[in-house]
């Protein structure tokens, strides 16, 4: 395949000698004429292990140029490949100065393309980008029409510069936001030599992955370092702990607790964190991070709560009291939180839960919860159906296979789910809301 890439940093060196190594004629643009003398004399524009090799010898191949020239670039391309810079102002405003630039170009030169071309934008770009801005702008120049006589793909970069090369070779996935699968097999035509599993997603949520990760990585390190203070501070070892707590992949080193959703409830998080910020030592300005998780928490509870009174409706069902479904532990649950706190908003509440029965609720357990709901005996429902007779909203807080069908009944009841009933709610009705979708 014939391709251009449009910018000379570390993603776009990379793919460019990779590519060319694979059997891809390539040709880079850059403005800057050193970039584009070095790649012409066989030579990395950038210092990273391995890389002066790999693009001398793509260019040993023939298969590998760079030219200021863009016009020429893409009238001899049939795929343009975007991996200019898009940085963050000091206030965290994105500039998308290169971006709009090197779309602008394109679009202009298209003009005077008879074949169709794909467009890949490798550049992080916000959740939006594409449908609201480049496209637009790659019609308004070319006077062509997306799907007709070119398309755009998302095609997110996941590169730790260091490690450019072997992050390239070996992904955990590759991504590609797609409008329509023609589009994405061209994409995917680029990465034949890789084995990486190869997912196809909407544009949007390939725009957003890459900030999404690049967070959690940010939560992830200063995790640690907190967690790293807390240790030399109870004179522990950081490393061998982590070192434990990463051999757990069930729980920790895993996609559990990483549903959107529910807030975490319960007599184990809460109180672990608590008593962390506690004993530590360490003061708790000097652990931001653990020490705003119960305020994270409490404001999705926040959040919750809102979105209920914001119905206008006084007759609020729960489904689900205790913490998490299959148990009657009530001891810091959400939903108790919640049906508390609608009280004290003039709200009345009537809660069904299949595990839960007053008669059997003892100790800390029944203490809890009546010091949050002194009438719990008056409000529990004996089924789902008299639960949902009397509503007039109804807050999902336990997941229920038999339940998925709330997500598209035709009712006038307002069905508020916590916890993702049915995997598939493109078809909901329209009084169904998720909390996070």
């Amino acid at each position: 395949m014939k391709i251009s890439i449009f910018g000379l940093g570390y993603v776009g060196t990379v793919m460019a000698g990779s590519l060319a190594s694979a059997g891809h004629e390539v040709t880079c643009v850059d403005i800057s004429q050193t970039k584009i003398d070095q790649v012409n004399a066989g030579r990395s524009p950038i210092h990273e292990a391995r890389m002066e090799k790999l693009i001398s010898d793509a260019y040993d191949t023939g298969r590998l140029r760079a030219t200021f020239d863009a016009r020429a670039a893409v009238l001899d391309s049939e795929m343009s490949i975007i991996t200019v810079g898009t940085p963050s102002n000091a206030d965290g405003e994105i500039d998308m100065t290169f971006v709009k630039r090197v779309c602008t170009k394109v679009g202009q030169v298209l003009a005077r393309k008879e074949s169709f071309h794909t467009i890949v934008i490798r550049s992080t770009v916000l959740p939006g980008t594409t449908e609201e801005m480049i496209i637009p702008i790659i019609e308004a120049e070319s006077g062509k029409k997306i799907f007709i006589d070119f398309d755009v793909c998302i095609n997110p970069q996941f590169l730790r510069v260091g490690s450019l090369i072997d992050d390239f070779n070996n992904p955990p996935y590759i991504l590609i936001g797609q409008q329509d699968d023609r589009a994405g097999d061209r994409v995917a035509k680029l990465y034949d030599e890789i084995t990486a599993e190869i997912i196809r997603t909407s544009i949007r949520s390939a725009e957003a992955l890459k900030y999404l990760c690049d967070a959690f990585h940010g939560v992830k390190m200063c995790f640690a370092n907190e967690i790293g203070a807390v240790c030399k501070g109870l004179d522990i070892d950081s490393h061998h702990v982590m070192d434990l707590l990463r051999k757990d992949e069930k729980l920790n080193v895993s996609g559990a607790y990483l549903s959107p959703g529910p807030a975490f409830g319960g007599p184990s998080i809460g109180n672990s964190i608590r008593t962390l910020l506690k004993t530590s030592g360490v003061r708790m300005s000097e652990l931001p991070t653990l020490a705003s998780l119960s305020n994270s928490n409490n404001a999705h509870i926040g959040r919750i709560v809102k979105a209920i009174l914001a119905t206008g409706k006084k007759r609020i069902g729960l489904y689900g009291l205790a913490f998490k479904a299959g148990t009657d532990d009530l001891r810091e649950s959400p939903m108790v939180k919640i049906g508390a706190t609608l009280i004290e908003n003039g709200c009345e509440i009537l809660a069904y839960d299949q595990a839960v029965s007053y008669s059997d609720l003892l100790d800390s357990n029944k203490d809890y919860v009546e010091s949050m709901i002194p009438n719990l005996r008056d409000v529990l429902a004996g089924s789902f159906d008299e639960l949902f007779s009397w509503s007039d909203v109804i807050v999902v807080g336990h997941k229920d296979d038999q339940l998925e069908y709330l997500a598209t009944l035709d009712t006038d009841k307002i069905i508020i789910d916590l916890v993702r009933i049915a995997d598939d709610v493109s078809d909901a009705g329209g009084n169904y809301s998720g909390i996070c979708w």
